[in-house]
């Protein structure tokens, strides 16, 4: 009693801090952090295991990329359904649920017979991804206290540490052991759901002491319906031009290395690591900037300034691509916390709904990207496809055409909390 009495006043303490927008709720940002880590520590494991695969298996680029695809359409196609449906139905424990299928995926991947299982168990990674992320994504929400970017900087550096960790933890437990021992990873799946009881906890109470209180005004952006939707499509466009070119280094930049330079497998982890690890602090200094400078200031630096790195990558040697990997990645990810914080600015009753499309669009961009690039590199050489990538950035000059949101006059609209 005394435990749940103290939840409670927790609960309506956060409430009140979120109302007034005062305070940001950094107990629970770190916590949906740290439980965003494992969940793409565990989906990370995937790629890291691409060349372990890919000899146990005798697989060409194609089929690499295929695992890829299946991974990212089942953790993209549910996203926006998911986040749709919590929208009007808040489910607080639902990521538990979403870590059940991940841990079973894993389990799959560490015993799987063949190619076909092995598809089996990145669908059932994926489609965890695709219960976690919405949920998770509205939960920073809550808690930023205002600070939109910064929380969603916070919760998006969570998942890129994890995703940076992978290929380190691969290196050192799985590749001198051997494919079975991917099992492991699952005492990271049973951490994922002790500390996502614990937000669940939080959530639950808020949404509890929301009924009670008095329904807040919601501020909408004063634009016209055709002027959102061009501008969303902006955004999505966008996220295309970088998670394509972001799958071209997760899938395959292991094989770029080892073929280019004639470095072993373990060192081409570390260079793999390099570009996460680089796309984690990009992710953080952006959305730290990005509610300070503008959204669309940090939107046009990250796409645009990418583009020379890029562009000079497929020319240089090991030690200037360690150096540009680096670069590439602490840049191109600067942008994505303003991207979704700019997206639920102009749909603000579509919290869910909004981050479930936008990282289900993120994931199918780079399924896609995966699938054609290793059909691509099968054609002419996985060196040609860095060639083509590199151009990809310019698509970024798209972005002039988004509204500054710090002109933009907003309307009043009543709206319950659980919207926050």
């Amino acid at each position: 009693m005394m435990f749940r009495f103290s939840s409670k006043k927790k609960a309506v303490d956060s409430l009140k801090t979120t109302d007034n927008a005062s305070k940001t709720v950094f107990p629970i940002l770190f916590a949906i952090s740290l439980a965003h880590l494992l969940n793409d520590l565990l989906q990370a494991v995937i790629p890291a295991v691409y060349p372990m695969l890919k000899t146990n298996y005798d697989l060409n680029f194609a089929q690499i990329g295929m695992i890829t695809f299946c991974f990212q359409v089942s953790s993209s196609l549910l996203q926006p359904l998911v986040g749709a449906y919590t929208d009007k139905h808040p489910k607080p424990f639902s990521q538990i649920a979403g870590m059940v299928f991940t841990f079973l995926g894993i389990i799959t991947l560490a015993y799987a017979s063949s190619y076909y299982w092995v598809l089996l168990a990145v669908v059932l990674v994926g489609i965890g991804s695709s219960i976690f992320h919405p949920e998770s994504s509205r939960v920073s929400y809550m808690a930023s206290g205002g600070k939109r970017s910064l929380a969603q900087s916070i919760f998006q550096i969570g998942g890129n540490m994890g995703s940076a960790l992978a290929p380190l933890l691969v290196a050192w437990i799985v590749i001198p052991n051997g494919q079975t021992h991917i099992l492991w990873f699952i005492a990271f799946a049973l951490l994922a759901k002790v500390v996502l009881f614990y937000i669940g906890s939080w959530y639950k109470n808020i949404l509890q002491v929301s009924k009670n209180i008095q329904k807040k005004q919601l501020l909408l952006p004063d634009l016209s319906p055709t002027r959102i939707v061009f501008s969303v499509s902006i955004l999505l466009l966008l996220i295309f031009s970088k998670f394509f070119y972001v799958a071209s280094i997760t899938s395959y930049f292991q094989f770029y290395t080892m073929d280019k330079f004639g470095i072993s497998e373990v060192q081409a982890q570390v260079y793999l690591f390099y570009f996460l690890i680089s796309v984690a602090l990009g992710t953080l200094v952006g959305g730290f900037f990005g509610d300070r400078l503008g959204r669309k200031y940090i939107i046009w630096f990250s796409v645009l300034g990418v583009t020379p790195f890029t562009l000079a990558l497929p020319y240089v040697s090991l030690a200037w691509t360690g150096f540009l990997v680096v670069l590439i990645g602490f840049i191109l990810s600067s942008a994505f916390p303003s991207i979704l914080v700019y997206a639920q600015e102009l749909l603000p009753k579509k919290i869910g709904m909004v981050s479930g499309l936008f990282y289900g669009f993120a994931f199918g961009m780079g399924g896609l990207g995966s699938a054609v690039l290793g059909w691509w590199a099968d054609r002419t050489s996985i060196e040609h496809i860095y060639t083509i990538c590199s151009y990809l950035p310019l698509i970024g000059i798209i972005a002039c055409f988004l509204p500054n949101m710090k002109n933009v006059k907003f309307k009043a609209e009543n709206h319950g909390t659980d919207q926050v």
